[in-house]
């Protein structure tokens, strides 16, 4: 007599229906509206972002609610089949960009980044912090679903986050990973990003009215934790596991994939986001020595041109624009935009500038570290979630998410157009477009 097992049934043929059909028709138009986007000179993401706004609540669901309702139900159970795929591809996208990352730039040039990074956070935070005292009595329809001293916080927090997954693709996406700009964006992003989550949890702790200062030391004692590890067993540990791959592209792919998830996983279950421990993996991965950048070819071709498309148009989904119509919320994003944009470019600019970078270098620092991405929608998400945020000021700040990421690119374009290329920038390309060599 068989013996009984608890496993979970398969996955009902509705259910795998709708699901193949949203990712269907998210991937058609995030590719359609991403070579549009580049028609006009700008990168796929933001055509990407822009399929998921048009089939979300901003549009398909005002025009055909009925058919948006039977495409995207509220039922979590089939969203998040949505979002698995999505996650697992902004993952590997952050992987790779770590492993993209020249480490001995970083090293030359961290205190430059370090520098970047805290005049980037401190200006937009400390104006968030502001504005978030005033902007209750200065638009009386806008309240926060919190006391004043939390919501403050919470948008100080949202004003200075930068968005790693977004800021990498749009860098991919213009050929610009290479430059020596390039990695300090995304090393000074990385900072910004780490400062974020900690914030968050702060905040979120506020909001639930436990211990700020306790849970604040968590939060440190977490990430320091995860540096020592990176350190200290990181790299052997990477060396180690991709010997095992040997001279098979195709099993150093698999490796690094499984590598990048895990790792992923581990800064997840300590509450540091995902995101975080796949870039650091990335990272971990490009200082063993023996792994040759030209190996993830194939892999950067999927995550680039399937997975991560299916996680921005996923994020562009729970977007809806239509709160924009009342005239007290649009000042109100308008000003919170103002607050963001002004703030994050004055902190990168006044970091690169006391950095002795040019001001066309500084200039591109400010357009690539403002973009906030779908980073700022998780933030908003949380807050939402926790009360901190109504539906009004959720809505502005997922605004300033995406226009925020679609003004990066141009202004980037405008900028490194005007920085010379360098022997050493040109040098990193030929190499990472190089044949791998045999081990």
């Amino acid at each position: 007599m068989p013996l009984a097992t608890a496993t979970a049934p398969p996955i009902e043929a509705h259910h795998l229906l709708v699901f193949l059909l949203q990712v269907g028709v998210l991937l058609t138009l995030a590719i359609a509206l991403g070579r549009l986007a580049v028609r006009f000179r700008l990168p796929p993401v933001v055509g990407e972002l822009t399929a998921g706004i048009l089939v979300g609540p901003t549009l398909f669901g005002r025009v055909a609610p009925d058919a948006a309702h039977w495409l995207f139900p509220a039922d979590p159970s089939q969203a998040h089949l949505l979002d698995a795929v999505g996650q697992i591809g902004v993952l590997l996208l952050v992987g790779l960009t770590g492993i993209e990352m020249d480490l001995g730039l970083i090293r030359r040039r961290g205190v430059t980044a370090v520098r970047i990074s805290v005049a980037g956070l401190v200006i937009p935070f400390v104006a968030g912090v502001g504005l978030g005292y005033v902007l209750p009595d200065l638009l009386g329809g806008i309240r926060a679903g919190a006391d004043t001293d939390v919501f403050a916080l919470f948008l100080g927090v949202a004003m200075c986050v930068s968005a790693l997954p977004v800021i990498a693709k749009t860098l991919m996406d213009m050929n610009l990973l290479h430059r020596n700009i390039g990695q300090l964006t995304l090393t000074a992003g990385t900072v910004d990003d780490a400062f974020g989550w900690v914030m968050l949890s702060v905040v979120s702790a506020m909001a639930a009215g436990s211990s700020a200062g306790h849970d604040a030391v968590l939060a440190v004692s977490r990430l320091l934790l995860v540096l020592l590890i990176a350190v200290l067993v990181g790299r052997p540990l990477a060396r180690l596991v991709l010997r095992t791959a040997g001279d098979s592209p195709e099993r150093t792919i698999a490796v690094a994939a499984a590598m990048i998830l895990l790792a992923g996983a581990a800064t997840q279950a300590l509450k540091l986001e995902a995101v975080f421990g796949a870039f650091l993996c990335g990272l971990l991965i490009a200082g063993t020595g023996r792994f040759a950048r030209a190996r993830t070819a194939s892999l950067r071709t999927v995550v680039l041109g399937c997975l991560a498309p299916i996680f921005f148009a996923t994020a562009g989904l729970r977007i809806d624009l239509g709160a924009l119509r009342h005239p007290k919320i649009a000042l109100a994003g308008a000003l919170i935009l103002v607050v963001a944009i002004v703030g994050k470019f004055a902190g990168a600019y006044l970091g690169a500038r006391l950095s002795r970078l040019n001001r066309w270098e500084a200039l591109a620092l400010g357009a690539g570290m403002n973009a906030r991405g779908v980073i700022e929608v998780i933030v908003a998400s949380v807050g939402l979630r926790l009360g901190v945020l109504d539906t009004a000021t959720y809505t502005i700040i997922v605004l300033v998410a995406v226009v925020t990421s679609v003004m990066a690119p141009p202004l980037l374009r405008t900028a490194m157009n005007r920085v010379e290329q360098t022997a050493e920038e040109q040098l990193r390309l030929e190499n990472r477009v190089a044949e791998p060599a045999t081990e």
